[in-house]
């Protein structure tokens, strides 16, 4: 969707992603037309970010709203980041972002020794211990 839109075309041509993020990486939307022209109706935008970004979104999202969620909803909020940053939301308006999927569905995307996970015992000392160790 991002690749058509910025190509400023009305058709989503076939790929092949290659991201974290597997729930979004359809490579020929069924309805990627209609998206488009919806988008264009409405004064919509959209972009693509890294799988450093999403990584980031998702650590952004877990610290200031404490949702865990999904590689879908770290796009949603890496995309918001840099759209904000580019100038093309306005910061005043009231923007939603929907995150429908869990974190544990896509554990491999941060359980990659980057220091974003722990494995703890089942008891409050464990708890704390991995708190106070943040």
């Amino acid at each position: 969707m991002a690749t058509a839109w910025k190509a400023g075309v009305d058709v989503v041509k076939p790929q092949k992603p290659n991201t974290i993020a597997k729930s979004l990486a359809i490579g020929t939307p069924a309805d990627g037309f209609y998206a488009l022209r919806v988008m264009k109706e409405t004064g919509g935008v959209a972009d693509d970010v890294t799988d450093d970004e999403i990584r980031e979104g998702i650590r952004l999202l877990a610290e200031c709203e404490g949702i865990f969620g999904e590689t879908s909803g770290g796009v949603t909020v890496a995309v918001t980041r840099k759209l904000l940053a580019e100038g093309l939301l306005d910061p005043t308006a009231e923007t939603v972002i929907v995150n429908t999927g869990e974190g544990l569905k896509t554990l491999d995307a941060v359980a990659t020794g980057n220091g974003f996970s722990a494995t703890i015992s089942p008891n409050v000392e464990s708890v704390a211990k991995v708190i106070e160790g943040a």
